[in-house]
């Protein structure tokens, strides 16, 4: 285990018109590898945002990011690309997959822009990441052709394709019923046992007891809360 995110005093303000309104107020936390964290907060709270500004996909307005000690602010638009593609997977509620494209095809997506893997090993590095997820006999079918539950599964494997430090699951289960739910849930919690910071942020009450820290995103500020 290892500190590979560290976030202080961050702040988030949008601005209208009429007024500014102040989503995040000044968090500081720091997350490691080897565990697995799931954030809860009520619609409104500023989850999305805390995901984005996490993800690189927008910056705080006043604080700083850091990963592995790199204030992920000062990062040029093509550095922030970068650190996306060498550090973060995303896993979203709504899979992304692309339906024209085989279960295979679509872990390989992120490997197109990573200049580490060569084309030649891409499908067979694919290959490796759906078996991990128990899906390497689902290879060659569409996504029109998977449930729900093996849809995600290949999303997760899409996730570890640039094999990141950080896994970002924005809402993981949310399509799924509650058999795959456990299933996702079970997977997440395995790739933070293989040395990943796994953060999840989910509305379901069954996610708490896979994690190693539940944290509760509540009036701007991100703050633990302990198991009962």
């Amino acid at each position: 285990m290892g500190k590979i995110i560290e976030l202080k005093n961050i702040k988030k303000e949008y601005k209208t018109n009429k007024e500014k309104i102040e989503v995040l107020k000044g968090i500081n936390y720091t997350f490691e590898k080897g565990k697995l964290y799931a954030i809860k907060g009520h619609s409104g709270s500023g989850k999305t945002t805390l995901v984005q500004i996490l993800g690189l996909m927008t910056n705080a307005t006043t604080g700083e990011y850091l990963i592995y000690n790199k204030n992920t602010n000062k990062l040029t638009d093509k550095e922030a690309s970068f650190y996306r593609m060498k550090y973060i997977g995303f896993v979203f509620q709504d899979y992304n997959l692309n339906p024209y494209l085989k279960a295979f095809e679509n872990v390989t997506l992120p490997m197109l822009i990573n200049k580490e893997i060569p084309a030649s090993e891409r499908k067979n590095h694919a290959y490796e990441l759906l078996e991990l997820v128990d899906l390497f006999e689902r290879k060659e079918h569409f996504p029109k052709e998977l449930s729900g539950g093996e849809q995600q599964r290949i999303a997760i494997a899409r996730s570890l394709a640039n094999n990141p430090d950080i896994i970002i699951a924005d809402e993981p289960t949310g399509n799924l019923d509650k058999k795959n739910e456990k299933i996702i849930f079970s997977l997440l919690k395995t790739l933070s046992q293989n040395d990943k910071c796994v953060i999840v942020v989910s509305h379901s009450d069954e996610i708490t007891s896979y994690a190693d820290v539940n944290l509760l995103l509540e009036d701007g500020l991100l703050k633990e809360v302990k198991k009962c």
